[in-house]
């Protein structure tokens, strides 16, 4: 096997690849912003070092650019948002409506048809709305019924990803891997190349999703339920008159009958009381407090205080946000990654101004039993965060409808319309017409936008909201990694090394070893990046050994996408993680089986098919 030597560059880049994958990992650190960086370090850095050959320049800082006009990234955002207008129309309530009804019934086998008609649904669009749409029927109908939800709220999530495996258009990693292989002048591959291998070991993970993970999983309390209400931390702000105005602790505490919990008291922004019985409390001190969202708006009125700063002017009470209006709502809004409130505070979203909805209180997923210290608005959010709001059933109902953020609780439904028929014909229409090769998906899924748009079937606000720029830059500067690679020579220079280090083993045994890779990798980082960094390297490994490429490139596509073992893998399994009250471990019981069963799968089905 000829050797190869990394020059400065290759190795310069492979520094990056790795300061990259680090930076991917980080979540106080937004994903698009660690994109960029990457992508200005690498233009920057071939612009002032040009890489040369023979007097010539091999890689030109400009090549990079090549991802914003990716033709994988075009049908990735076009498909984003023609899958948008299926939400917004309600095409998918429905199979909501079919799947309630066997839940009320048949349980067991509910679960099955939940499974998967999930996984069905997410060979065709993206699995977030599905799982959005399938989690408060399954807490409802755990109610109804009287079986814990946490057996099946998992289960469900965890098969979408499965089913978002077995088409090209299934995920964005799905069709960036193919988009990435036919630049690179590999194979192209049709809508169902792989759906035999994926519906073989699929259909073992979906077996193990029905029989076997709901006895792995212990029982937790979804936060969504009305018998155990999620537990959040809140400031209440003592107002002149009201019963707290001058009253000591112990009054206080007598008369919320002793089960009011008050962590600390703020009366400015430096002097924190000690809490003694004595104490006497004065208007505009803030008592840190935690309850569930009935009893801190049951203590707000019986100790005349307010669950907002009535002094505050960035979220002020008039006309557009009243607090005291009838037909006032509680509602529970989670942080989603992308969403207008990931890694940013309240004030820096003008979140009140924007939606006319009151922030409240905060639970904090990943540390639940921490307290709120600071001004409640400016609170920089985390992904899984969820915000107690109040506002009119009006303002409530556009935020679900927005889409932007997750709204917990078990009514919501999607708005039934008459678009909804032709949203799916439309649908129907860009699968077809790729399935049957009539034109790529990049150009079906456009055609298909464009008709969204055009009938009224999608609203160009919505379709805009559909876009996630953290997508769009990580699957650029992944692609800029990916050709940076490619053109210093340091894919090669890795796929003879991973070759040498697993010599004498037959192809289909390095294969596995690759998958695995692949597989730990996108627990790790973002399911994108794996793929966009780990298909060339597959490329360049199926060459050294002197095989097809196809299975290489298919473990990476697998792998990329069995994002099982850790909540925060993948956005659904955040979303799954919140609203079914999970723990890390919980993940980790069912996900590393699953794991270990599709990665052993795979492993035998793809060097059968492809003749390793």
């Amino acid at each position: 096997m000829q050797a190869i030597t990394p020059d400065a560059h290759g190795i310069a880049v492979l520094v990056l690849t790795a300061v990259a994958l680090f930076l991917f990992t980080r979540d106080n650190i937004p994903l698009e912003s660690s994109s960029l960086a990457i992508l200005i370090i690498l233009v920057a850095g071939f612009q002032l070092v040009p890489y040369e050959k023979a007097g010539e320049v091999v890689l030109a800082p400009i090549d990079f650019f090549a991802g914003f006009g990716n033709e994988a990234l075009v049908a990735i955002c076009a498909l984003m948002m023609v899958g948008k207008a299926l939400e917004t129309t309600g095409a998918l309530q429905p199979l909501a409506t079919v799947v309630s009804r066997a839940w009320s019934s048949r349980p067991v086998l509910a679960l099955l048809v939940t499974l998967v008609a999930g996984a069905i649904l997410s060979a065709f669009m993206n699995n977030t709305p599905i799982v959005v749409l399938l989690m408060p029927i399954l807490v409802g109908a755990s109610l109804r019924a009287k079986f814990p939800v946490s057996g099946v709220m998992l289960p469900m999530g965890l098969a979408t990803i499965v089913g978002g495996m077995s088409t090209t258009i299934g995920t964005s990693t799905n069709l960036l891997v193919v988009g990435i292989a036919r630049d690179m002048g590999q194979y192209e591959f049709s809508l169902f190349e792989w759906v035999l291998p994926v519906a073989i070991v699929g259909g073992f993970g979906l077996l193990f999703l029905w029989l076997v993970a709901p006895r792995l999983l212990p029982d937790r309390t979804p936060p969504m339920a009305d018998t155990s209400p999620r537990i959040f931390s809140a400031q209440l702000h003592v107002k002149e008159g009201g019963f707290a105005d001058g009253a000591t602790l112990s009054e206080i505490l007598a008369k919320a009958e002793g089960n009011l919990r008050i962590d600390k008291i703020q009366r400015t922004e430096t002097l924190f009381l000690a809490k003694l019985p004595s104490v006497i409390v004065q208007p505009g001190d803030r008592l840190f407090v935690k309850d569930s969202p009935e009893n801190l708006k049951h203590y707000e009125q019986l100790l005349g205080a307010t669950l907002y700063n009535i002094a505050d002017n960035e979220h002020p009470i008039d006309d557009e946000t009243p607090l005291k209006a009838e037909g006032q709502h509680l509602a529970e809004v989670v942080v989603t990654r992308g969403s207008p409130l990931h890694l940013r505070s309240l004030a820096a979203a003008r979140f009140t101004n924007s939606y006319g909805l009151l922030p409240l209180a905060l639970h904090r997923a990943r540390a639940p039993s921490s307290q709120v210290t600071g001004d409640l608005n400016l609170i920089r959010l985390r992904a899984g965060d969820v915000l107690l709001v109040q506002g009119t059933s009006d303002a409530i109902a556009s935020l679900k409808e927005n889409g932007a953020m997750l709204v917990l609780d078990g009514a919501t439904t999607l708005p039934q319309t008459h678009h909804a028929k032709r949203a799916l014909f439309i649908m129907g229409g860009v699968v077809g017409l790729a399935a049957f090769g009539v034109m790529p998906i990049a150009v079906s899924a456009l055609l298909g936008l464009g008709l969204m748009i055009a009938t009224g079937a999608l609203a160009w606000r919505d379709a805009a909201g559909a876009l996630s720029i953290p997508v769009v830059m990580i699957i650029v500067a992944a692609l800029a990694l990916g050709k940076a690679l490619m053109g210093t020579g340091m894919a090669d220079y890795l796929a003879v090394s991973f070759v040498n280090i697993a010599s004498g083993l037959p192809a289909p045994m390095i294969l596995s070893a690759f998958l695995l890779l692949m597989t730990i990798m996108t627990n790790i980082v973002s399911n994108n990046a794996a793929a966009a960094i780990g298909t060339p390297i597959a490329i360049s490994i199926a060459t050294q050994l002197g095989v097809s490429p196809e299975p290489f490139i298919l473990a990476v596509l697998f792998g990329a996408n069995m994002s099982f073992a850790t909540p925060y893998g993948y956005q659904t399994n955040l979303l799954v993680m919140t609203a079914g009250g999970y723990k890390f471990s919980d993940f980790l019981r069912v996900g590393i089986p699953l794991t270990i069963i599709m990665w052993i799968g795979f492993s035998i089905v793809l060097p059968m098919l492809y003749q390793l």
